[in-house]
């Protein structure tokens, strides 16, 4: 496919990537009041355990309304995450026959659980950031964190653990493809685990070593599972390879 196709293909992608999230949205707007109790929750937990006086602090006319949407969007990629993935895998895999296509079935099988485990992963970590970094606060003090930074923080966390996960199922895409190969996956494997760790490091909210390796050690292991799957995928391509090449040949001697 030249360029310009390409191009045009990104194109259809993206407009039907955003329709399903102006969809998305509209849910997300009807479901705020659940989610926002669900994302304040951290929060709720030390206050309720006596631990220190805390709360979410709008500090703006258009604050609420700004984070309403912004939490709206944030569901969208949630629930739309079947749908993305999809175009993301039709545009990443065009040129698949009709046989490989079916692999469109395994992506997503794969992708979704492992995209809404990452999120799950973050959101499990959040109450215990939370409580680390509220800890430091001074006794007899009030501790009013900005609505704003924090939900998008934590919106932010969430995304790009599930984001992460979604590794393994790109790794293979980009092989079914023929762009690369599992050697080429597997001769990169120390900068993967060295990535792996500098954007665990990153994303991590604490600077301690659990919620270091709670999201490095899971990367790394998707990472070998991934190419593992790309190293059986090329030796069946190979396995096919040969075969065609011994037909042939059986059938020039035969002429």
């Amino acid at each position: 496919m030249p360029l310009r196709e390409h191009l045009r293909e990104a194109r259809r992608r993206i407009m039907w990537v955003l329709a399903g999230l102006g969809v998305g949205t509209v849910v997300g707007w009807i479901l705020y009041p659940r989610i926002f109790a669900a994302l304040q929750d951290p929060v709720t937990r030390v206050s309720d355990a006596g631990q220190l006086e805390i709360a979410l602090n709008f500090d703006g006319v258009a604050t609420a309304l700004d984070m309403q949407i912004k939490i709206s969007l944030f569901a969208a990629v949630i629930l739309t995450s079947p749908w993305w993935m999809f175009q993301l895998w039709a545009f990443i895999t065009p040129g698949l026959t009709r046989r490989e296509r079916w692999y469109t079935v395994g992506f997503l099988a794969a992708g979704v659980p492992l995209f809404l485990a990452g999120a799950g992963l973050a959101w499990w970590i959040m109450p215990q950031a939370v409580g680390i970094l509220t800890g430091f606060t001074p006794e007899n003090a009030i501790n009013l964190i900005t609505a704003q930074l924090y939900l998008t923080f934590i919106m932010r966390m969430v995304l790009a653990f599930g984001v992460a996960f979604l590794l393994p199922v790109v790794m293979v895409g980009l092989n079914l493809t023929g762009m690369v190969s599992a050697r080429a996956w597997f001769a990169g494997w120390r900068w993967a685990v060295l990535l792996a760790f500098v954007f665990a490091a990153v994303a991590t909210p604490t600077a301690d070593a659990i919620s270091l390796f709670a999201l490095a050690i899971p990367i790394c292991g998707l990472y070998f599972a991934a190419v593992g799957v790309c190293a059986l995928h090329d030796r069946r391509v190979t396995r096919r390879e040969r075969r065609d090449e011994t037909l042939s040949a059986g059938g020039q001697a035969a002429a």
